[in-house]
């Protein structure tokens, strides 16, 4: 069984079906040859609305089936996803302009989404409460309603999965707008999976489109949580028009992490996780290693090592064959990255390996002796560079690490795991990893930032999707009326 056909490129509406959208189409674009790969609906504001009526109604229902029929929904996707990877990953790859490495780590954590999701719908959800009266109390959690998803382009399927999964386990409906630039791989792969899994039609609803539909989705009454995964400029819109509207905003947002390495850190291992780090998926991850921050005593060899492995990574089209780096997403993005580069060299940073392109794709960056408030060092680059500074005592690594409005990421490299644990305790990021780089997922860890990366961990482990995308309701029963003075 093929999984997308025509169908998930004209439609729209995965709820009583696809549906003729209404702000007419957009093209899939491959980024690594500008051919167009088809078209899909965008939605406008009147189809939100429609979304968020039809969604109202079915949520109901769904809320009050048994946990083990939303669990076994949720199983069933968990197992599309894995039966249909290769499909799945195909479009990642030409879509997104992922390569197959990245694709196979998306696959993999939407299936375990799916099946720790699934587990959630079976978790107690509440407490008894004491009470100074005769009577049962108990907090009790219940589903929102309706879930606003917005997603991003970058890593389409496991940032949209990782909202859409448990807050369907929960009981939730849920619109999904995915980037219109990956909105098959990043939306309707997901719509088919659940309509392949037996959801209920009404609980799903795929609507790609632009800064129309965004706003309906946020503004509408029906929808009174958002979880938005994207640009901390539109993070800070989308939070403060939801605090308007006394709405729940789940931000996951930018970052500019660091990856200190200590004195005593394995060279070899250490410049292997630091290219990992700064030029998966072309840099094109909020959890990136931005800022690589080297102690004085081997930040020179440290730069020529990773200067030598980014000149021998390959560069090139993700579909072709085995590459390390594809394209970026579009020629804004290129020009952005590219912008970043040479205003770090005209500022006097020098370039060690990397700083041109062809076409969307951009050669690993490797920029070293950066001046203070060098654009690539100290701003979100979003692209393959790795800006490299050097530090003296622990005590300056970690004022350096945390010299940023971002808190997302950190790694630390170090023959001495505790010592990297008590430097990690002066950074305040909302994650750590000693002996690792900076990007990591898993379906069953709390994710998320502080500062401009966002507003804690919301996505991610029971509890945290739990408190997501569920609202807290004291209950208490009695046996008989209470009596009252009057």
């Amino acid at each position: 069984m093929t999984l997308m056909d025509a169908k998930t490129w004209t439609g729209l509406v995965y709820g009583d079906g696809w549906t003729t959208p209404r702000g007419g189409d957009a093209a899939v674009v491959e980024p690594a040859t500008g051919a167009e790969l088809g078209r899909v609906g965008m939605a406008n504001a009147q189809d939100v609305a429609e979304a968020a009526a039809l969604a109202v109604r079915a949520q109901r229902e769904w809320a009050a089936t048994s946990f083990e029929e939303r669990a076994a929904v949720l199983r069933r996707a968990g197992r599309l996803f894995e039966e249909h990877e290769r499909e799945i990953q195909d479009w990642l790859v030409r879509e997104a302009g992922s390569v197959r490495p990245k694709t196979g780590v998306e696959t993999h954590i939407a299936a375990q989404e799916c099946y720790e999701a699934a587990a959630l719908a079976s978790q107690p959800l509440g407490e008894i409460l004491p009470t100074a009266k005769k009577r049962l109390s108990m907090a009790r959690r219940v589903p929102v309603g309706v879930v606003g998803v917005i997603s991003p382009f970058n890593f389409p399927l496991i940032l949209a999965i990782r909202s859409v999964a448990p807050a369907l386990a929960l009981g939730n409906a849920v619109i999904l707008k995915p980037d219109p630039r990956t909105a098959v791989s990043g939306g309707f792969s997901i719509a088919r999976v659940f309509e392949e899994a037996g959801l209920p039609k009404g609980l799903l609803h795929v609507l790609p489109g632009g800064v129309e539909a965004g706003q309906a989705l946020v503004g509408h009454p029906l929808v009174p949580v958002i979880s938005f995964t994207g640009s901390t400029a539109a993070g800070r819109r989308i939070g403060e028009e939801c605090g308007r509207l006394l709405k729940r905003a789940h931000l996951e947002l930018g970052g500019n992490s660091a990856l200190i390495v200590l004195e005593d850190a394995d060279l070899d291992r250490a410049v292997s996780a630091a290219a990992w780090g700064s030029f998966l998926h072309q840099g094109q991850i909020c959890m990136t290693t931005g800022r690589h921050i080297v102690h004085s005593s081997i930040a020179e060899e440290y730069v020529a090592r990773l200067a030598e492995k980014a000149e021998r990574l390959t560069v090139g089209d993700p579909a072709g064959g085995r590459v390390a780096l594809g394209p970026l997403i579009d020629a804004g993005q290129r020009d952005k990255v590219h912008a970043l580069v040479t205003g770090s060299v005209e500022a006097g940073a020098r370039l060690a390996a990397g700083g041109t392109y062809e076409g969307l794709f951009y050669r690993p960056t490797v920029l070293a002796d950066l001046p203070e408030g060098a654009p690539a060092y100290a701003q979100e680059v979003f692209g393959p560079v790795a800006p490299v500074v050097p530090f003296s005592t622990a005590e300056e690594a970690a004022a350096l690490a945390a010299d940023s409005e971002y808190g997302l990421s950190l790694g630390i490299l170090t023959g001495d795991a505790m010592r990297g644990l008590a430097l990690a305790d002066l950074i305040p990021t909302g994650i750590v990893h000693v002996n690792d780089q900076t990007v990591d997922d898993e379906a069953v860890a709390p994710f998320g930032g502080l500062g401009a990366s966002g507003t804690g961990s919301r996505f991610g482990g029971g509890r945290a999707n739990a408190e997501a995308f569920t609202e807290t309701r004291w209950v208490t029963v009695q046996g008989e009326i209470a009596g009252y003075p009057f």
